[in-house]
């Protein structure tokens, strides 16, 4: 059998198709939340903690062989690299008067802050997948006010949709500790000191000022 040095999102997709599962499904087999499949489909370049590595090498052993030589000629071939590029994500700007909503995601090295956000799946809106998410990973309910844009995002190559949306009510926690280490209610004039401002899409900066 061979050995996978180490996984990162793209191989975790191409580890998916050679399944011939869902994200649903794929999730069950290696033991993780569909949030993180999703992540993987959205940051192909996205390294998983060193316990994910070892829920993948175990998925991985329990493929059967065909799946095994499948994965290695989609590996070769690079048609999952194709697909994930395809792939769109919906991020919420949620507020709250002068607040304004972020999740802490974690990394294999590192936090980093964030706003909400999922993986748009086919048929379905970026502005229901963005209210969904935000309830998902925060239990915060919100509604989307305005659409302010997409862009293909510069380090992922994932097509974005960004929304700006209005608190409604739920109190902020965080309920996917598998991705999140945290949830805050962050000031808007402090936004930039959680994420820098050349990372954030011009019109969310706009929108909040």
């Amino acid at each position: 059998m061979d050995v996978i040095d180490a996984w990162d999102g793209r191989r975790a997709c191409l580890l998916q198709e050679a399944l011939r599962m869902t994200q649903e499904d794929f999730a069950e087999f290696v033991e993780v939340s569909v949030r993180t499949v999703g992540k993987w489909h959205s940051s192909r370049d996205s390294r998983p903690r060193t316990d994910v590595q070892k829920l993948l090498d175990a998925a991985y052993k329990k493929a059967s062989p065909d799946a095994r030589q499948r994965f290695h000629l989609l590996a070769r071939g690079g048609a999952a690299v194709r697909q994930a590029q395809a792939f769109r994500v919906a991020v919420a700007v949620v507020t709250r008067d002068s607040d304004v909503l972020l999740v802490c995601r974690r990394g294999d090295e590192s936090l980093s802050w964030q706003f909400p956000a999922g993986t748009v799946k086919p048929g379905r809106t970026g502005a229901v997948v963005a209210v969904e998410e935000t309830r998902a990973e925060t239990g915060v309910r919100c509604a989307v006010r305005q659409r302010l844009g997409e862009r293909v995002h510069p380090k992922t190559g994932v097509l974005v949709e960004y929304h700006l949306a209005e608190y409604l009510m739920g109190e902020a926690e965080n309920r996917d500790p598998d991705e999140n280490s945290d949830v805050a209610w962050v000031p808007r004039a402090d936004l930039t000191r959680f994420i820098p401002e050349q990372h954030i899409y011009p019109p969310i900066l706009e929108a909040l000022a």
